[in-house]
């Protein structure tokens, strides 16, 4: 089954209790403190208190999150290079 994520990213937070975000791929880990999921934009962390994934459609790619939303982070893709990333390979 072919899956047609949109890959719009759009983030949309009402008054700190829901929060709607378009192009999500994959939902990695979730809590009712934390939401962690990759979108088209890269990994993100969603902290907060009482969350809730209330939709979560994988063929478009958009979840709804109900909660008391804290923070939203992008976490960075950082390229390691050298030896000594070689090393811990």
């Amino acid at each position: 089954m072919e899956q047609n994520i949109n890959y719009t990213h759009k983030v949309f937070i009402d008054e700190r209790k829901s929060l709607s975000i378009s192009g999500v791929k994959e939902v990695k880990e979730f809590d009712d403190e934390t939401v962690i999921l990759v979108s088209v934009q890269g990994k993100m962390t969603v902290k907060g208190e009482n969350l809730h994934i209330i939709n979560f459609n994988t063929e478009s790619g958009d979840i709804l999150v109900e909660g008391k939303i804290h923070a939203l982070v992008y976490m960075s893709q950082e390229v390691k290079s050298g030896i000594i990333s070689k090393i811990f390979r």
